[in-house]
């Protein structure tokens, strides 16, 4: 298992980043949150897991330990596989998960793209006491603290969590009406409300 990965930031996409480890360029996984913590030609250190598969191996990044953690518990419900399980570390913060877990809150699991009633009920039976207790962190939506300058990359980042674009591009509209302009500091605030907008306006 790849635990962690340290080097400079080679390239930052809407859903991976690249990280220059002893000469060797590694493409990572993440969530917008982690992603927005990168700059390109500074070094960074993300935890990480390696997902195996037979016709494929898949590197996923995390901003710190708990976050990889969770990802890794995530995968043991049966029907989730890491690509959900890093749209659920999207949507809500780790401490969001176990506050809905514990709490069966099964409103809150179906805002992840890809989870229905019968998901969420799966989830909630078979991580309780899984996951560990709530700490004091905010368990608020994940949001990134910038990450970007335009409208679009907001919209993407969506879609990439599984929305279709109209319902994305609908949800960024409705924070921010479109004759305005989505600057590099309101892309957290942005990307956080048109996730409460598509989660039914709540969280």
């Amino acid at each position: 298992m790849i635990a962690s990965i340290r080097g400079r930031v080679l390239a930052v996409r809407l859903d991976a980043a690249v990280v220059d480890v002893g000469g060797v360029g590694m493409l990572a996984y993440a969530t917008p949150t982690t992603l927005a913590g990168l700059r390109v030609g500074e070094e960074a250190r993300l935890a990480s897991t390696l997902v195996v598969r037979e016709d494929s191996l898949t590197l996923f990044g995390f901003a710190d330990d708990d976050e990889r953690d969770v990802f890794e518990t995530l995968q043991t419900v049966s029907g989730v596989g890491p690509r959900l399980a890093l749209a659920m570390l999207a949507v809500h913060t780790p401490d969001a998960l176990r506050r809905a877990v514990a709490g069966e809150d099964l409103t809150a699991l179906q805002r992840v793209p890809g989870i229905g009633r019968k998901g969420a009920q799966r989830i909630v039976l078979e991580l309780t006491d899984r996951l560990g207790a709530p700490g004091t962190t905010d368990g608020g939506v994940a949001v990134p603290a910038g990450a970007g300058d335009q409208r679009a990359q907001v919209v993407d980042a969506l879609v990439g969590l599984g929305w279709n674009v109209k319902a994305a591009d609908d949800a960024v509209a409705a924070v921010v009406p479109t004759d305005q302009t989505v600057h590099a500091e309101d892309v957290s605030a942005v990307l956080r409300g048109a996730l409460r907008v598509l989660g039914g306006g709540r969280g």
